[in-house]
């Protein structure tokens, strides 16, 4: 592990070198991982700035669409100048004005199959900021499938969840264990639809960066196996255990998904 820093590296993370945990083997640590967050909108854009503050050697983005107006309550990476360019392109200036230290891959494309099956096995850490369910599952069976854990954000209105998957490393439950099948379309509502409030995204963003470093650092317990739940206007978080489902289609016993489409 190269643990060379430059004298601008040493002051740039100075307060983590600090921590007994990190330390300079962690910051290393750091600067040698490489993670890929799809979505660059309400969770991604704090997720991001922060894996980037904290001097993650590696960021792909993932997102094929455009910026509009109606983003900037939330998505606050991109800047109303950049209204109508590529969310990841505009992500990637931000961050490169952050920390130039880390380098910025850009994917200006959809999260398909393909997709998944070129970018996932590329990054060691895989981060699910989209709002839509046919990407959750497709990123969730494919992280199963391609043995990469996947950090995983939900928001909606005033609410948000978070949890880790690792079951390809066994013994653990996958994204199918707690729900099994996408609800029937239009059951639940985009944020599109019924809302969300802005500052939820950020800290449901920042709770997953902070899972994405203590996976990389190796320190503190993960959310693996546990599901956290967050009440913003009761100001109330808890969490839930998660249990494997021996009968998962996905990671059970005997399990019949055994390809992403």
């Amino acid at each position: 592990m190269n643990l060379d820093f430059s004298e601008a590296e040493i002051q740039r993370y100075s307060r983590h070198i600090l921590l007994g945990p990190v330390g300079a083997v962690g910051q290393a640590k750091l600067r040698a991982a490489r993670v890929l967050i799809v979505g660059a909108g309400g969770l991604g854009s704090p997720l991001a700035m922060y894996l980037a503050a904290a001097g993650v050697g590696t960021l792909g983005l993932v997102d094929h669409d455009v910026l509009e107006l109606s983003n900037l309550q939330r998505q606050v990476a991109h800047t109303t100048a950049r209204i109508g360019r590529s969310k990841a392109e505009s992500a990637a200036e931000t961050l490169a004005a952050l920390n130039p230290e880390v380098r910025v891959e850009t994917h200006v494309r959809r999260m398909d199959a393909d997709a998944a099956r070129e970018l996932i096995p590329r990054y060691d850490i895989i981060c699910d900021g989209t709002d839509n369910f046919p990407t959750r599952f497709l990123l969730g069976d494919a992280c199963h499938l391609l043995g990469r854990p996947l950090v995983s954000a939900a928001v909606l209105r005033f609410e948000g969840q978070l949890s880790v998957f690792q079951s390809h490393a066994g013994g653990h439950p996958c994204h199918r264990c707690l729900n099994p099948e996408p609800p029937p379309p239009g059951l639940v509502p985009s944020c599109s639809e019924a809302g969300v409030l802005g500052a939820v995204t950020g800290v449901m963003g920042t709770l997953q960066a902070t899972e994405v470093l203590k996976l990389i650092l190796g320190i503190g317990e993960t959310l693996t196996g546990r599901l956290l739940l967050w009440d913003a206007l009761d100001a109330r978080m808890r969490t839930v255990r998660l249990k494997r489902d021996t009968a998962c289609a996905l990671c059970g016993d005997a399990p019949t998904i055994t390809e992403f489409s």
